[in-house]
């Protein structure tokens, strides 16, 4: 069969680690508590501060305390889905103030436009909220790249090491698992997605082999076409 999308991991594929952990982590962190206290009445607010009470089995918290909560996650880097909601609110405040640009390597954006062109379906699946998944892509330095793109994936589709959430993203777009072509800086998630059935290419930009996978340091380097069973 032959690669008809290509679904692909943001940080450490598409975007710098450093860029979430020096920029996005830390502007989440100053401005979530202010942003929470001023807008706990929003609906879309109010329920993401639910679901912060009871995955961490304390129901009755009060707002202070929802707050330390989620600066504990945040310093965790735990992935969990009200925080990662939560701070795509904060970080689109920060964007469309003009606070902070989307990270993306040149490589990936020139081999995206050239997918894209060329008929490839693109999709991204992370961990970070589809909100903020759009807001990288859609506010970045290279502008707005969000025409390029099918659909988002977060974890609402499960857990990105687990081999259930490829086959469910699978479902979702309509194509089946040997059409796709996943890429990512993470062996684990390569293999999960692998086991579902989706070809497999692994970005190590600092050079090195994500063991089992092929492996390449540019998406320059990547041609989908070889990809196809």
């Amino acid at each position: 069969m032959t690669i008809k999308a290509i679904l692909t991991d943001i940080e450490g594929t598409t975007s710098a680690v450093s860029f979430v952990f020096d920029v996005l982590f830390p502007y989440a962190a100053e401005h979530l508590p202010d942003f929470i206290r001023h807008n706990a009445g929003r609906a879309d607010v109010a329920g993401q501060l639910d679901a912060v009470r009871r995955d961490s089995g304390e129901p009755d918290a009060d707002i202070e305390r929802v707050v330390a909560i989620l600066l504990g996650w945040i310093a965790e880097d735990r992935k969990a889905t009200p925080l990662k909601a939560l701070q795509g609110m904060v970080w689109e405040q920060g964007y469309q103030a003009g606070q902070l640009k989307g990270h993306v390597y040149p490589d990936a954006v020139q081999a995206l436009k050239d997918w894209h062109q060329q008929g490839y379906r693109l999709f991204v699946y992370s961990s970070g909220s589809i909100q903020a998944q759009k807001l990288i892509f859609g506010c970045s330095e290279a502008g707005d790249l969000s025409p390029l793109f099918s659909g988002y994936f977060d974890t609402t589709s499960g857990p990105k090491r687990e081999t259930q959430s490829y086959q469910r993203i699978s479902e979702a777009m309509g194509i089946a698992p040997a059409e796709i072509l996943f890429l990512s800086d993470i062996v684990q998630e390569l293999d999960a997605a692998r086991e579902a059935g989706m070809a497999t290419c692994g970005l190590a930009r600092e050079s090195g082999e994500l063991l089992g996978h092929e492996t390449v340091a540019s998406f320059a380097d990547i041609e989908p076409s070889r990809f196809g069973a």
